[in-house]
């Protein structure tokens, strides 16, 4: 195989130059401006005057803030699956297919060519900085393997296709790419996730993989499936492929499972690099070390704007965009892009950590707080908490989820359940307690609204875990239809139907 690093090197110097002298103001208000010139005449730009104008302070006036319900209903819907210059020039041809994390309705979320030109480039700045920072890289001299979902693609019309995001990565990944990358068509085409870990495990565990990328507890999935080919629990990385240099993770808070990646990359020259890839869009990439932030991407096609997140349901929430956006500040993210969705919430809440370059943390999304009795928590405080209490009884979480347990009746109070899965074995009932305990400690310490509630025991009761065994989070997953790399387990659930569910079959599965 010839190493095409070379060329990726070449590449990624000139574009670090870029990247170093760009403006961000600049850069955003020149892709807001490309975005509406280009869809001025489609349905969207004749209702909302986009010929009018073209800069922010005009834009946030003219067109209103819009979740996919919104977008759906007044422009998609009618024409779904084909949106001939609705609310982007020309035919949509692929729509990427996704049902949320807790919700049962399927969305389609439209991928133009413009939008493929897009992640292909935020992809490549990952791998820019990839080169960045190690100078001597050989990524390309050996396959890259890409865990997604199956590649399988529906024809809903001539010329329009839907399914996975992965499924469109890889139908127009490009040729060069193509030839250094797994896994083969007749592998990424299977459906059934059990069997494709296994034939992927079997496939990839005597070649010279250099990068791989995934949703963390999937991959986990898969290197537990090596570690058994090779009759072990589980192994360090370089003991499969001694050549792997990166590890790209994304769609989950990572710090409940950086403890077991340190450990699978114990001994290997690897390291791990998030990508923010969204259904609309690939936001931000990490450029710099875990922690720091991820640098957004400026002038790929998509324009952003940040909304706090205390007025989001308000009448006329303050709109911000990346010229006068603050650090510090938690905001819901909404962007514009080149594939046609406009002022769009799409769910995840974040806070920039530096403005030049802008860099964000995730911190959660709009429907992930928990605050049944008033405690006011999000999504971040909750995962830092977990991720706090593994730590502190020395193990690792596999996945869990949290959410209210209200009162039984009169006098009894309500509290927070955790449903976790530990690798390895349960932790023995010590353990569990000071798991327990741990939360609430770092909570109360976190969150006023929280130690107000838990003060004195009188409007809360402590948190309690309900600890599952191993393989039960994938089992519960399968037994809803969400089994698979495209998939996520949901963090906070505040559907008590759902959490209702989840527990009975933790319970069950603890029996198994």
């Amino acid at each position: 195989m010839l190493d095409l690093t070379p060329f990726l090197k070449l590449y990624a110097r000139r574009r670090a130059r870029r990247l170093a002298r760009l403006d961000p103001a600049g850069a955003q208000r020149a892709q807001l401006a490309g975005l509406l010139a280009a869809a001025t005449n489609t349905r969207f730009g004749r209702d909302h005057d986009f010929h009018a104008f073209r800069a922010p302070e005009d834009f946030r006036s003219a067109v209103p803030l819009r979740k996919y319900d919104g977008m759906w209903r007044d422009y998609w819907q009618a024409a779904f699956p084909v949106l001939d210059d609705v609310s982007w020039p020309g035919r949509v041809p692929y729509f990427a297919v996704t049902s949320g994390t807790t919700g049962d309705a399927t969305k389609y979320i439209p991928v133009t060519q413009a939008m493929v030109r897009s992640n292909k480039k935020a992809a490549l700045d990952l791998l820019v900085h990839h080169v960045v920072n190690r100078p001597a890289t050989r990524l390309f001299g050996g396959p890259n393997f890409i865990l997604g979902g199956s590649t399988d693609l529906v024809a809903r019309a001539p010329g329009v296709l839907s399914g996975d995001l992965s499924g469109i990565a890889i139908k127009t990944v490009p040729w060069w790419v193509k030839s250094r990358s797994f896994p083969p068509l007749d592998l990424a085409l299977v459906a059934d996730w059990e069997k494709k870990v296994d034939l992927l495990a079997r496939a990839s565990i005597d070649l010279d993989i250099r990068s791989i990328g995934g949703t963390p507890s999937w991959l986990l999935i898969l290197f537990d499936r090596l570690a058994a080919l090779r009759g072990e629990k589980r192994l360090p990385l370089a003991r499969f492929w001694p050549n792997l240099e990166l590890v790209v993770h994304g769609g989950v808070h990572f710090g409940p499972y950086r403890s077991q990646f340190e450990a699978l990359l114990a001994g290997a020259h690897a390291e791990t690099r998030e990508g923010y890839a969204a259904s609309e869009g690939f936001v931000a990439v990490q450029d710099r070390g875990p922690g720091e932030g991820l640098r957004l991407n400026l002038d790929t096609g998509l324009f952003y704007e940040f909304v706090p997140v205390e007025e989001l349901g308000s009448a006329n929430p303050t709109r911000h965009w990346i010229g006068d956006a603050e650090t510090g500040v938690n905001y819901a993210i909404a962007v514009s892009t080149c594939a046609g969705v406009w002022s769009y919430l799409i769910g995840d809440t974040v806070r920039l950590v530096s403005r030049d370059p802008p860099r964000l943390l995730v911190t959660g999304r709009t429907a992930y707080s928990l605050s049944a009795f008033g405690e006011h928590l999000i999504g971040e405080e909750i995962e830092e908490a977990v991720s706090r209490a593994a730590a502190a009884i020395d193990a690792e979480v596999v996945d869990y989820s949290v959410g209210a347990i209200f009162p039984a009746g009169p006098g009894d109070l309500g509290g927070h359940l955790y449903v976790v899965e530990f690798f390895g074995r349960v932790p023995d009932e010590a353990a569990r307690a000071a798991f327990a305990a741990a939360i609430d400690t770092f909570l109360s310490e976190k969150n006023e609204d929280y130690a107000a509630h838990r003060s004195g025991g009188f409007g809360m009761k402590p948190p309690a875990l309900l600890a599952m065994n191993e393989g039960g989070f994938a089992a519960w997953m399968k037994s809803r239809g969400r089994y698979g790399g495209q998939n996520k387990v949901p963090r906070i659930i505040n559907d008590q139907e759902l959490f209702a569910g989840l527990r009975a079959y933790a319970v069950s599965w603890r029996k198994q």
